[in-house]
């Protein structure tokens, strides 16, 4: 394992036990107690994401632009896995950039839009069966700024054909791949002499590449929607775990090749770990980025500009306080007695002294 896989390991086995330390929550009227452990706050975690999502959602929410939005996937061929395992950082930015290139040339193509567009990216590299499958997600604004700072709206379906988007992406990545210093370990091994290298390269060139876009969101709020499901999402959640015993971990699964049917799958433990670590991130890898329109360097000057045009509300950055949010989501005040609703006291409870 690497330092980051032992690293998210840990993090998950001990978060919110007391070995993390934590506060009680202690009722001064009625004398009610409740410990609260803290969590490990590692993104890989499933426990750790949901008010980090709701953070971010409310943070992007003022972004949001009074128009249709749509639902772009960029994926690979199964064939350059091996190279993904091996090199994960270096592939992991060529996806971004290629798809984030591959949207934004062709909308400024007049035969597509003619104009520039913005797009949220947010890289997945699993499947449903926690197998290794990386791809990007995309959240394209229907619509852009042309040459004159005029808005030119898109039509109601995606204005790329898809086709076009596959094979543009296609070269742009493979011909970066050709020019790439890789390493070669594990299954990659085989790919270490050029000539098997060229062959791979040639035999992907020679496939349609799966790229495909989803019915566009019907306003802001389904583009919320979609935030909240995608962008913090882990490998596997909780919910989707039936069973764990006598070393088999069973959990269930969506296969899009059958009409979406839900199925059930059971896998020894270790082998459900080794697949559930295949898509721990290289550290410090920043799995959701902003291009064009909505990139930082534009956000202050011509997301105002592209609010004004589409008669979208500019509204004040208001950041709601934690136990807010938190209402928000479950519906009740963590910090009162939910006995008599009095005001909660707090103590520290410190982690317990390892020698």
């Amino acid at each position: 394992m690497t330092v980051q896989q032992k690293k998210a390991l840990h993090a998950i086995k001990l978060c919110r036990t007391s070995v993390m330390g934590g506060h009680m929550d202690e009722c001064p009227e009625c004398g009610f107690q409740r410990p609260s452990y803290n969590s490990c706050r590692n993104r890989h975690c499933p426990k750790c994401q949901t008010l980090l999502k709701e953070r971010w959602i409310e943070n992007q929410s003022f972004d949001l632009l009074n128009i249709q939005y749509f639902h772009v996937v960029f994926t690979v061929p199964a064939e350059l896995n091996p190279l993904f395992m091996s090199n994960q950082e270096k592939l992991y930015r060529l996806l971004f950039s290629c798809s984030a290139e591959t949207l934004t040339q062709l909308a400024r193509d007049r035969k597509y839009l003619g104009a520039q567009i913005g797009c949220i990216e947010v890289l997945h590299t699993w499947g449903q069966r926690l197998d290794f499958h990386p791809h990007i997600h995309c959240i394209v604004p229907g619509g852009g700024l042309d040459k004159l700072g005029k808005w030119i709206s898109s039509r109601k379906k995606f204005f790329i054909p898809v086709k076009v988007l596959s094979r543009l992406f296609r070269g742009k990545f493979l011909s970066a791949l050709k020019s790439m210093k890789l390493e070669f370990h594990g299954s990659a091994k085989p790919y270490e002499n050029p000539c098997d290298f060229l062959n791979l390269v040639d035999h992907c060139y020679n496939k349609e590449w799966v790229t495909y876009c989803k019915p566009p969101f019907k306003d802001s709020s389904g583009v919320i929607h979609y935030l909240g499901r995608y962008t913090h999402r882990v490998a596997i959640s909780n919910n989707r775990i039936l069973n764990v015993g006598n070393g088999m971990v069973t959990f269930k699964w969506r296969d899009y090749s059958d009409s979406n049917k839900e199925k059930i799958m059971t896998l020894s433990a270790a082998e459900f770990i080794r697949r559930f670590l295949l898509h721990v991130l290289p550290k410090g890898f920043m799995k959701i980025r902003h291009y064009g329109l909505l990139g930082n360097r534009n956000k202050t000057k011509k997301l105002i500009l592209c609010k004004r045009l589409t008669n979208t509300p500019i509204l004040p950055k208001e950041k709601l306080p934690a136990p807010q949010l938190i209402r928000k989501l479950i519906g009740h005040d963590i910090t009162t007695c939910p006995v008599c609703g009095t005001l909660f006291q707090h103590a520290s409870l410190p982690p317990p002294f390892v020698s």
